[in-house]
């Protein structure tokens, strides 16, 4: 890419920054937690007001029967032709903030407040990207896409996984990029999950009488016993993908996140709960390792253990080579803007590069956030970093759409 484009898409990105700092802080305002969803609306209408202010076009999808607070999507494009390489975001952002971490502050060159890394953040980044290609006279062989959708806090279902369901979800993609907190990384893979709750019943009495009961606590010992045996296989199982530590590469099955049970330190459990979190890496199969989980349990059952389980979450992994153009056009350009060339890794949780993989689109995350800091009290972008994600975005999209 020669020279004179790199420097000017730069000069543009840095000329917005007073506006996409503000863009930003407007967004973090917006109190999008996830569950309930109930400041949707408003974050959507914003978002598509400042697409209006760039001069795209974009449409509005409520998403049908989602319940008490509605969700919406948020679809626009740039460009002409089928080809089209897709900016893909969310909006909400985990429970539980103060009311202070929706007033942003900006210390330091940080900007701080829920969701400016995960991943508001980085949706001002795509918009801008899109922005300073707008204003660039070259056109495009192709056309970016910019999908930016709720509920990916809480799997996807009422979000990517209804424009999947409609058919809108990476038509035509070559490709996809979403601006996550990679903390300067591409992740080019995601773990899926499998998490599960199981309850354990038996039957209560007084501990002095308690041979006229069927302890739960000991009876869900005995299953969660047999399940440390499928922990310890999966722990042998380690992804080629990249990932520091060694350790980190290894599949995980977290037994016990979430326990419940009894009532009183004298009365023998009639029911004990506890929680499942199997995580996929990328060679492995959601529904191989989602059935090795069922079969444990339907053998407990069937040795005469009252217990039943729910499932809470299916997120099938998902990885692309590090070789693939679009994943070396990106990292071409963050070396373009920073100077070096960044590392590719697998994210630990989950992606929604999976529903775009799933299609046969590579997909790939790289965003201006930090993942040691979203979700938490001080959570915070560096506002160069938001600059720095939206000129490899724009450079990005000139190597794949020229």
């Amino acid at each position: 890419m020669e020279e004179s484009i790199r420097k000017l898409i730069l000069q543009r990105i840095r000329s917005y920054r007073n506006e996409i700092l503000d863009f930003t802080k407007a967004l973090i305002a917006v109190p999008t937690e996830n569950p309930p969803g109930r400041a949707y609306k408003k974050c959507a209408i914003l978002l598509a007001q400042k697409l209006d202010q760039i001069g795209l076009d974009s449409e509005i999808l409520k998403v049908p029967n989602a319940g008490r607070y509605p969700r919406y999507c948020v679809v626009s494009f740039h460009g002409k032709g089928e080809r089209t390489l897709y900016f893909h975001g969310h909006y909400d952002v985990v429970p539980g903030a103060k009311a202070e971490q929706f007033q942003p502050l900006l210390r330091n060159g940080k900007l701080f407040g829920r969701g400016s890394s995960d991943m508001k953040g980085g949706l001002a980044s795509m918009i801008y990207a899109i922005k300073a290609l707008r204003e660039h006279s070259d056109e495009l062989t192709g056309r970016i896409g910019l999908t930016i959708v709720p509920d990916e806090e809480t799997g996807g279902a009422l979000g990517s996984q209804y424009l999947a369901d409609i058919g809108l979800l990476g038509r035509s993609g070559i490709g996809m990029l979403t601006a996550e907190p990679t903390g300067g990384a591409i992740w080019n893979a995601n773990r899926g999950a499998i998490s599960m709750k199981v309850m354990v019943r038996g039957r209560p009495a007084h501990v002095g009488l308690h041979y006229e009961g069927v302890n739960a606590f000991e009876k869900m010992l005995i299953v969660a016993n047999a399940l440390v045996s499928v922990k310890r296989k999966a722990e042998k199982k380690r992804t080629k993908f990249r990932l520091r530590p060694n350790a980190a590469r290894r599949s995980i099955l977290l037994i016990g996140g979430q326990c419940e049970g009894g009532t009183n330190f004298n009365i023998v459990p009639a029911r004990c709960s506890f929680t499942l979190d199997r995580r996929i890496n990328p060679e492995e199969e959601l529904m191989t390792e989602k059935n090795r989980l069922i079969s444990v349990l339907n053998r407990l059952k069937r040795d005469g253990i009252n217990l039943g389980f729910e499932i809470l979450q299916e997120a099938t992994s998902a990885g692309v080579s590090e070789n693939h153009p679009v994943a070396q056009a990106l990292a071409e350009s963050v070396k373009l803007v920073t100077g070096r060339p960044p590392r590719f890794e697998m994210c630990p949780g989950a992606l929604e590069i999976r529903f775009y993989i799933k299609r046969g689109i590579p997909a790939v995350a790289y965003g201006p956030g930090l993942l040691t800091v979203s979700h938490g009290p001080n959570e915070f972008v560096k506002v160069k970093d938001i600059d720095t994600c939206a000129a490899a975005y724009a450079l990005t999209a000139l190597k794949l759409l020229r």
